[in-house]
């Protein structure tokens, strides 16, 4: 049987990802093969966040940092995602972080809530719940995050004008669609 239509019998691990210091939370609950790279799960974060994987991420489980290792920082990361699975490192009840953008410092939480049998049908990667919009690429972290919904939302804001043509005509930091996240994840392989 080629590897292609070999059907994966790992277990599917049930993530909720919140985006920290943020009111109310940005969040979303994914399921996600066992046995993909952590590279892969990086992958699923930005799409499921609506983030646009422009910027370096690490994850920093147990006291250890997978990431892409770059030999120009000062703490290199210790491991690559590339070759560590999901299941290899985290258990159900686990807690950890997954860092996006360094400059911006997103920090993203993430709880394994539980590890689940494989559904007959299901096709995994897939968001099944979240809230909240995902704040535009580059807006300054969560304080500048904050700044910039000031912005959008006061018309008489200095920076309302500048800001709304930046982000391109509109921002709603309330939208969140499901349907749209997964049409995304599919394109996972």
């Amino acid at each position: 049987m080629s590897s292609k239509n070999r059907v994966s019998t790992s277990p599917i691990f049930r993530l909720k990802v919140t985006l920290k210091d943020t009111r109310p939370p940005i969040w979303r609950r994914i399921l996600v093969d066992g046995n993909i790279s952590l590279k892969k799960l990086h992958r699923i974060l930005q799409l499921a966040m609506g983030w646009g994987d422009y910027h370096l991420h690490a994850f920093e489980i147990h006291g250890r940092q997978y990431g892409v290792p770059d030999p120009e920082f000062e703490d290199p990361i210790l491991l690559n995602d590339k070759s560590v699975k999901v299941m290899q490192v985290v258990a159900e009840k686990d807690r950890f972080l997954y860092l996006y953008d360094f400059g911006d410092d997103w920090q993203h939480q993430i709880v394994v809530e539980k590890i689940l049998p494989r559904e007959e049908g299901i096709r995994y990667p897939v968001c099944v719940a979240g809230a909240m919009a995902c704040p535009p690429e580059d807006c300054g972290g969560t304080w500048g995050y904050r700044e910039f919904l000031e912005a959008i939302t006061d018309p008489d804001h200095e920076e309302h004008e500048s800001m709304i043509e930046w982000v391109g005509g509109g921002f709603d930091p309330e939208e969140f669609n499901l349907d749209e996240i997964n049409v995304e994840l599919k394109q996972i392989k």
